[in-house]
């Protein structure tokens, strides 16, 4: 008896145990075929979350530092700050692809106040009797084409008799690029008379600047005269 009862328990043992097996094979076979991907949209949502609280807290800086970011040249012609421009880290989107800005850089700016938009009017009498007159024209032409604008130069000349050509004045004016206006007289004036030309040259660009109604800082050039480019920055801080 005890011999035919071992045989039977072996079998018993072979078969509990191919059970089990085949149990835990369909198991498995089954939780490979099951979806895994339910674990990702938390993970991406709390990523999105901390990327956006980073974000809101960034894009809100202190009512401090705001004011430490802004400050003002002296003079009042010049205005200099700083703003924020948002940058985007690699990598870094949202739903939609588009990138999300995760940091702040700080970009100086300057601004000009109405002081620098000032007209200059630069108003030149000529004489016809000096010998270099076209020579020193053309250096403070050259000087004049390196004020930032705007800048109006008006040129005033004796008229020479009329031969419908125009005249090595005009066609120097016309060869700047610069806004110039070119005034003539027919007026006679003798070498003796040089200041009362002179006179007369400078009421006749005041005339003119008030007939067509031109607004601005006018100022008086010699074709003698030198200048430096700071002395035009001063004169649009005149008030």
């Amino acid at each position: 008896m005890g011999s035919s009862e071992r045989p039977k328990k072996k079998v018993q043992l072979w078969k509990k145990a191919a059970v089990h097996f085949a149990l835990c094979f369909v198991m498995g076979f089954f939780t490979g075929f099951a979806p895994t991907g339910s674990k990702a949209p938390t993970t991406s949502a709390a990523t999105r979350s901390v990327i956006l609280s980073n974000t809101s807290s960034a894009a809100t800086p202190h009512s401090s530092q705001i004011a430490s970011l802004r400050s003002t040249a002296g003079g009042g012609r010049i205005n200099k700050s700083r703003k924020l421009i948002p940058q985007q880290l690699p990598g870094s989107s949202s739903d939609d692809g588009q990138p999300l800005p995760t940091h702040f850089e700080e970009v100086k700016t300057e601004e000009f106040t109405g002081a620098a938009e000032r007209l200059i009017i630069i108003i030149t009498p000529t004489n016809a009797r000096d010998p270099h007159q076209g020579v020193n024209l053309r250096r403070l032409a050259n000087t004049l084409r390196l004020v930032p604008p705007p800048v109006l130069w008006v040129v005033v000349e004796h008229m020479e008799s009329p031969s419908g050509k125009e005249n090595e004045v005009s066609e120097m004016l016309r060869s700047t690029g610069m806004m110039y206006r070119h005034l003539e007289y027919r007026e006679n004036f003798t070498a003796a008379e040089a200041e009362v030309e002179l006179e007369h040259q400078r009421n006749l660009a005041l005339k003119h600047l008030e007939r067509h109604r031109l607004s601005g800082i006018v100022h008086f050039a010699g074709i003698h005269n030198v200048y430096d480019l700071d002395f035009f920055d001063e004169l649009r801080e005149i008030e």
